[in-house]
């Protein structure tokens, strides 16, 4: 699927690439380390010659000149080594996260998008979408607030058959381009973005704080007319103009202070803004054959401005408010009104591409997006592209895994749903690998879904909407028992049986907070009643009653099972898939294991 054949092919590219780029740093930072000492010398003869420049009658002046210019040149040429020096880190740092991602050591070292988790959304809190260790934390390498929103949002809702084969064709293009990858990760500042595209969207697209043209001319007005009055004390000793002018700056100051403060709000997305134009910049001048990648990036061409050139230039008004900082800046700013022209200006270059900035925005937020899934692809090669069929509610999977789990390690399983099993109830003992199964059934289905490969070595399925129930936690605060909030979570999982697409429900432990005879009942009609709805899905248990559904249900259902030995003392798991109904149990098997007189 990509230029890579395998992790290890992968793994030794970027061991190779990280190599190379130390090697690079360490040269220069010999450099700065020289370029150090050579311009503390310049600076050292620079004090000697001003020394005999001033106390002998030799020396001239001009002997000042070449030093200066050394020193100038030196210092030009050091600021491009340390550039070049932090560009390094920057990549060096790019490769050894993919490598802690191959190593299975990415846990907690990245993006977690726990400020995307709903516990009301249908599986993102069960499938582990978002917080440390999560789906979202291994495929996200976006940059900006728009790609993590946008990999997020994807990950959250299915799209249409005709978008998702549209990423993928953008995911394959993509995905061997380690070159381009690469460029995006390094560009602009080394920050990661802290805002949420919604609240930069609402500033860009916010309505016009006041015309800028006009005022900004008066400003200048004034101002010039202040420091000329400066000028006119300092040699006549009129100092009735400099107060007169500065009574009349410090009042339009006052006037306008209010709606300048709301204007230089964008200092809040300054972060962005560092990272968006070099982005942009980047993304402009590529080539892209996919289609979706071509129409994103034509939505970029289609103003005379360009996206980066007009951010940029934001960028650098933005920047520039750091200045009203500095001391003799806030002294002299209600005469001079320094902020106040910085906000009128960075007033006019946000109207100026307001109406185009959402365009901008979603193109370079679904582009991460689709960067981060060709990421994914190329880390991952051996993982295949999922098939969409039209036949009825299908999830027909070959070399099934969970997507979390080193690849090495990981133990494949083969199951089909469809028109000939809809149903099928895992049984099993403790830790044997039921609530995995489930998890990697609805993971692929979510990686499916967004345009991205699937842990398998085929999947075909239809559109489903996904839903689950395995992770469902009480709450003490809303007084809800762990029970209720199973049942709330199957009312909505209902709910969405209702809809056109047909359901993927998985159910880990369906009903367990109750007696067995309630149990088989609930579970039985719950079941009965997606199934009639056109759903299909797994149940797992280890009340082995409810596997006595399998031949009750009028719908094709089967029971399966995972199995466990004793070996020398030790619980012994094989975690693969097979059919029929668990003959064993490992409950008191484990109590004992740790001690448990019982």
């Amino acid at each position: 699927m990509t230029s890579a054949t395998s992790e290890n092919d992968v793994v030794a590219e970027y061991s190779a690439r990280l190599a190379s780029h130390q090697l690079k740093q360490a040269a220069y930072e010999r450099q700065h380390k020289q370029l150090g000492f050579l311009k503390l010398a310049l600076a050292a003869l620079i004090v000697i010659v001003l020394v005999l420049v001033l106390q002998s009658s030799i020396a001239s002046v001009l002997w000042l000149v070449f030093p200066l210019a050394a020193l100038a040149f030196l210092e030009r040429i050091h600021a491009q080594v340390l550039v070049a020096t932090r560009q390094c880190k920057r990549i060096i740092s790019f490769y050894g996260r993919g490598l802690a991602r191959l190593g299975n050591r990415w846990m907690g070292t990245g993006e977690s998008g726990a400020d995307f988790l709903d516990p009301s959304h249908p599986y993102a809190r069960d499938l582990d979408l978002f917080g440390k260790g999560s789906l979202y934390e291994l495929l996200c390498t976006a940059r900006t607030a728009a790609g993590k929103n946008v990999l997020a949002q994807w990950l959250l809702a299915p799209a249409p058959v005709e978008e998702i084969q549209g990423r993928q064709q953008a995911v394959l293009e993509l995905a061997p381009g380690l070159n381009f990858r690469e460029e995006i990760a390094v560009s602009g500042q080394d920050i990661s973005s802290r805002a949420r595209a919604e609240a930069l969207l609402a500033w860009a697209e916010a309505p016009a704080v006041l015309n800028p043209a006009p005022v900004r001319i008066v400003a200048l007005v004034l101002t010039t007319i202040w420091l000329l009055t400066l000028l006119v004390w300092a040699i006549w000793g009129w100092w009735e103009f400099t107060f007169v002018f500065g009574a009349v700056n410090r009042y339009f100051y006052s006037g306008f202070r209010a709606r300048v403060q709301k204007i230089i709000e964008a200092e809040v997305f300054a972060r962005e803004f560092a990272i968006l134009p070099a982005i942009l910049a980047r993304i402009e001048c590529e080539k892209f054959s996919a289609e979706k990648l071509v129409a994103l990036q034509s939505t970029l061409r289609q103003q005379r401005m360009s996206p980066s050139a007009s951010l940029g230039k934001l960028r650098r008004l933005v920047q520039s408010l750091e200045s009203r900082r500095n001391l003799l800046i806030t002294v002299s700013d209600p005469f001079i009104l320094w902020s106040t022209q910085v906000a009128f200006a960075i007033e006019a270059q946000r109207q100026k591409f307001a109406p185009s900035f959402r365009q901008w925005l979603t193109a370079v937020g679904e582009i991460e997006a689709l960067n981060a899934l060709a990421n994914y692809a190329y880390e991952h090669p051996e993982d295949s592209m999922p098939e969409f069929i039209q036949n009825g509610a299908t999830f027909a999977a070959d070399g099934l895994a969970h997507p979390l789990l080193p690849r090495a390690q990981s133990i494949r399983n083969t199951l089909h749903l469809g028109h000939d099993l809809r149903l099928m109830i895992i049984s099993g003992p403790n830790m044997s690998g039921k609530s995995t199964l489930v998890r990697a059934v609805g993971l692929n289905a979510v990686l499916a879904h967004c345009g991205a490969p699937v842990c398998a070595h085929q999947l075909g399925l239809s559109p489903l909407q996904v839903t689950a129930s395995v992770c469902i936690l009480d709450s003490l605060q809303g007084g809800i028992s762990r029970f209720y909030a199973e049942i709330l979570r199957l009312k909505l999982i209902a709910e969405f049986a209702k809809q056109p697409t047909p359901v993927l429900f998985l159910l880990d432990e369906l009903l367990s907070g109750t007696n067995s005879d309630d149990r088989r009942a609930g579970a039985q009609a719950f079941v009965k009643s997606l199934l009639a709805r056109g759903a299909l899905g797994l149940v797992t248990t280890h009340d082995l009653a409810l596997t006595q559904m399998a031949g009750e249900l009028p719908s094709p259902a089967a029971n399966f099972h995972f199995q466990d030995c004793l070996e020398n003392g030790q619980l012994r798991f094989d975690f693969r898939l097979a059919s029929g109904v668990a003959q064993s149990s490992n409950a008191l098997k484990l109590m004992r294991s740790i001690g448990l007189d019982v």
